[in-house]
């Protein structure tokens, strides 16, 4: 489980306190003091330089339009958390065992008299950032849903129609073999094998990766099927397995390979792909699994609110929270980030500005959600140390030196061990 003018500087005035006399000429008025500066408030995350760059600018002008005073700083594996905490799904593992240490955001809003309508809200979005009554306790401002991205040139010149991308994982069976026939050493690959492979096509299949009591359950026949056919096409060089990250993101970047599943807000890196003219399609789906098609997954970077904060700083950290809910702000972090809009008005003015620049990512990433009321529950991908056994064991299984079943059964084992162990881990919703 991928998913940037200047501050303005405050005087500070003093008021003149002059004692009125009659024998000396009227005092002058007193000067109104002027506003205090906010206090100084801390935004931590750990998106990478570009990332960075382009949330210092949304900062500086928040801090220029509202008289606020964000600073960013580095996110600290650990470290106790800051005022605001920009948590990306694999950072999430501090915050469902540390739950002490941050407050829910409704909680903030509340106290600061800052209207929080998540009426609003994409249901898919606040799935897994809400409480057990429906309230928001982080903000889901960096969310996207795994699609399947792939260069229109490798499909013409494997004689294939570039506008039509496979629907289901047996008919791409059929493009790869044509388009490794026309000189794709890389066919198809995959960036975050665990979000892709195990959250998002349980989902996609009707086979939640977990219970809702948040045991692990991702080793069904959907599953090992699925986890069987990505062996087969490893052994017949149509699956490129380039690691457990984005390394994979890179090679589609560079136009090495001819399709890839990865987070819709890749988009944004790869309208600069070498020689590749992109393509977008929802993620495939395996039409032989009951009842069809079933919606994939959002997630992505939240933003949460640390404790032990004054109240100016939290109404500071509420003020934050409603510019990034502007329509406006919503859709540079569209087009900065590959963002899904986070509510309707932002959604439908996102949509009607990038159709227009020809960018289908957006409605791709819909029809791949479905119109997913979405419910809690435990992301595999969000789980450091579960991930971790995930990887190792898919690793194996499509390496073809352990059976599919074997990997998922053990990968599922180990993984419910640690969640056991760690029964914070385990909570669908933190708070």
């Amino acid at each position: 489980m991928s998913y940037a003018l200047r501050p303005l500087a405050l005087a500070i005035g003093l008021a003149l306190t002059v004692p009125a006399l009659a024998a000396k000429p009227a005092a002058k008025p007193a000067a109104k003091p002027e506003a205090a500066p906010a206090a100084e408030f801390e935004l931590a995350h750990n998106l990478g330089a570009e990332g960075e760059k382009a949330l210092q600018a949304v900062v500086d002008r928040f801090n220029k339009e509202n008289g606020g005073n964000l600073k960013l700083i580095r996110l600290e594996k650990g470290a106790k958390p800051a005022g605001l905490n920009l948590v990306r799904r694999y950072e999430m593992t501090d915050v469902l065992s540390q739950a002490k240490y941050f407050v829910p955001l409704h909680e903030v809003m509340a106290k600061a008299g800052v209207k929080l309508d998540t009426a609003g809200l994409s249901p898919e979005l606040k799935a897994n950032v809400v409480d057990a009554k429906g309230r928001l306790v982080a903000l889901p401002v960096l969310y996207s849903t795994p699609v399947l991205f792939f260069n229109k040139n490798a499909l013409r010149k494997a004689k294939l129609d570039p506008e039509q991308p496979p629907k289901t994982w047996l008919e791409m069976q059929g493009m790869l073999d044509k388009i490794q026939d026309a000189g794709y050493a890389c066919p198809y690959t995959s960036s975050w094998p665990v979000w892709v492979h195990i959250d998002n096509m349980s989902a996609v299949s009707g086979e939640d990766a977990s219970s809702g009591k948040g045991a692990l359950t991702f080793n069904g026949l959907p599953q090992v099927k699925h986890v069987a056919m990505m062996a087969t096409w490893t052994q017949a060089n149509f699956f490129k397995v380039f690691g457990r990250r984005d390394e994979a993101s890179k090679k589609f970047l560079a136009g090495e390979c001819a399709m890839i599943t990865t987070d819709s807000r890749e988009h944004v890196d790869f309208r600069e792909a070498q020689g590749v003219e992109l393509g977008v399609a929802p993620m495939p789906y395996h039409d032989d699994v009951y009842g069809g098609r079933k919606p994939t997954l959002a997630d992505g970077a939240s933003l949460w609110v640390g404790a032990g904060r004054s109240a100016a700083e939290y109404k500071q950290a509420a003020k934050f929270v409603n510019f990034l809910l502007s329509p406006e702000i919503q859709i540079e972090l569209v087009r900065t980030y590959g963002a899904l809009p986070l509510t309707t008005a932002a959604r439908a003015a996102a949509r009607s500005k990038l159709l227009q620049d020809g960018d289908r990512t957006l409605q791709a990433a819909y029809v791949s959600l479905q119109g997913n009321g979405g419910k809690p529950m435990v992301h595999v991908a969000d789980i450091d140390a579960v991930r971790v056994i995930t990887n190792e064991e898919l690793e194996l299984a499509w390496s073809d030196k352990k059976p599919s079943k074997a990997a998922l059964d053990q990968a599922v084992s180990r993984g419910n061990a640690v969640l056991n162990a760690n029964p914070a881990l385990k909570k669908v919703q933190p708070f």
